[in-house]
C-alpha cells in the first residue's frame, strides 16, 4: 500500500468539505456514546454491524438527515475504526496494558473523513468529484488506477489536503550497495553519534522559533478571547507550529538519504521515545521533543525501503553505554552525567555516546538475523 498526498486549492466551495468534516466528528461522537451507553447496559462490546444498521436508521429520521452529506461508505469507515479502536482496548486489557479506550472529540478539532469506492471520481486534468462537488487540487505527480480509498484531511491552520492510498508496492531505487554500515546513538548534546563519521546536530527548529513564538503568544493573550482579532492572533501562533513542523520533517527526509546513501545497514537502540522525555535527567520533555526522534525514524525506514537499505534495531535494554567498546567490561555504575569514563578493566577512556556507537554498531551486526528485522513500514509519497 503507498499514500499519495495534495493539497487542496483554496475555494469558497471547500467550506462543503470543512462542513462534513465537522459532520463526521459529530457522528464519531454519538457512535462512542452508543458504545458507552450499550457497554453500560449490558457489559458488553457493541457489535459493529448492530452499530451501522442503527446509524443508517437514524440516517433516515429528519433529525439527522444531514448526516447524509457525508455519504454511508465515510460513516462506514468512522464505525469499522471506533470498532478496531474498541478491539485493541479490550486486547490489551486481557494482556494487562494500560490504554485508554477512543473518546469523544471535539467537532472543530476532528480533521478528516474517508471515502471507499463510492461518494468521488478523479476527472481529467487536477480535479476530483466529491459528494456532488468539482475542487481542484496540486497534482504533483500521476496517480494509479488502483485507488483503494480517498481521505479529505484539514490540517491547524485550515488548508485541505487529499490522500489517496493505492494499492502498489513501495518501489526500489536502483542502488548500488555501498557495503558499508554503522550504528548510531541518539545523543543528549548532538541528535546522532554515528560509530564513523562526524556527529550530526539537529537544527532544534523549534528553539530557533521559540522568541518570535513568545512574541506571538502574547499578543494572542492580549485580545477578547473568541474574538476576531484572537481568532487571527491564534493563527499567526499555529502558522509558526506548522512552519517548525515542515521545517523539522524536510531536513528528516534529507538526513534519512544521506545516511542510505552512505551505508547499507543502519543500527540504532529500540529507544521508548516517549519515556525519555520524562527522564528530567536526560533533557527537557521540550528538547527531546523538538529532537523528534521517533518520526525521524519512521522517515528513515520508508527512505531505507525504497532503497532497498537495511534499518535494524537492536534490544533496547542492552547497556551500550556502559559496556566497553574494547573489552567488553560493564561499568554498571555509570550515571548518565558521566560523558567520559574510564574502563575499569582495561583503562581505556571512551566518549560515552561514541561507546554506545560502536557497541550499537557490534551488536546490531552480530544479532542481525532474518527473523530479528524490523523496518519501518511508513508508506508516503514526498
Amino acid at each position: 500500500m503507498r499514500t499519495y498526498k495534495f493539497k487542496l486549492y483554496q475555494s469558497k466551495k471547500n467550506k462543503h468539505l470543512h462542513q462534513q468534516i465537522d459532520i463526521s466528528g459529530i457522528i464519531w461522537n454519538h457512535a462512542i456514546a452508543l458504545h458507552r451507553r450499550y457497554y453500560k447496559l449490558t457489559g458488553k462490546s457493541l457489535n459493529l454491524y448492530d452499530l451501522q444498521k442503527h446509524l443508517a436508521k437514524l440516517k433516515k429520521l429528519p433529525k439527522y438527515a444531514y448526516w447524509g452529506k457525508v455519504g454511508s461508505q465515510a460513516i462506514q469507515d468512522i464505525t469499522q475504526r471506533i470498532d478496531k479502536a474498541y478491539k485493541l482496548f479490550f486486547g490489551n486489557l486481557k494482556r494487562k496494558v494500560r490504554t485508554s479506550p477512543p473518546g469523544f472529540k471535539k467537532v472543530k478539532r476532528y480533521t478528516s473523513f474517508t471515502l471507499k469506492q463510492a461518494g468521488w471520481k478523479l476527472l481529467d486534468g487536477n480535479k476530483i468529484y466529491i459528494q456532488g462537488m468539482v475542487y481542484k487540487f496540486s497534482k504533483s505527480r500521476d496517480i494509479p488506477l488502483a485507488v483503494k480509498t480517498v481521505t479529505v484531511k484539514r490540517d491547524t491552520l485550515g488548508h485541505l489536503y487529499l490522500y489517496f492510498v493505492v494499492q502498489e508496492e513501495t518501489s526500489q531505487i536502483n542502488q548500488a550497495m555501498t557495503g558499508n554500515s554503522a550504528g548510531f546513538d541518539f545523543g543528549l548534546k548532538v541528535f546522532l553519534k554515528p560509530s564513523i563519521g562526524e556527529d550530526i546536530e539537529s537544527p532544534l527548529y523549534f528553539r530557533e522559533a521559540m522568541t518570535e513564538l513568545k512574541l506571538a503568544q502574547q499578543n494572542m493573550a492580549r485580545k477578547v478571547k473568541f474574538s476576531g482579532r484572537w481568532k487571527k492572533a491564534r493563527m499567526v501562533v499555529t502558522r509558526i507550529h506548522q512552519t517548525v513542523v515542515n521545517k523539522r520533517r524536510d531536513w528528516f527526509f534529507t538526513l534519512a538519504h544521506e545516511l542510505t546513501d552512505k551505508f547499507d545497514q543502519l543500527y540504532f537502540e529500540d529507544l521508548n521515545m516517549k519515556g525519555t522525555q520524562r527522564v528530567p535527567e536526560a533533557l527537557w520533555g521540550r528538547q527531546v521533543g523538538d529532537l523528534a526522534r521517533s518520526e525521524f525514524m519512521g522517515i528513515l525506514g520508508y527512505v531505507a525501503s525504497t532503497k532497498g537499505k537495511l534499518v535494524h534495531l537492536i534490544d533496547r535494554f542492552y547497556p551500550s553505554s556502559k559496556t566497553c567498546s574494547d573489552c567488553g567490561h560493564i561499568k554498571h555504575d555509570l550515571k548518565l552525567s558521566e560523558r567520559q569514563w574510564a574502563c575499569p578493566g582495561c583503562g581505556v577512556i571512551h566518549n560515552r555516546d561514541l561507546n554506545a556507537a560502536l557497541n550499537i554498531h557490534r551488536e546490531g551486526a552480530s544479532s542481525l538475523r532474518l527473523g530479528d528485522v524490523r523496518l519501518s513500514r511508513t508508506a508516503i509519497a514526498v
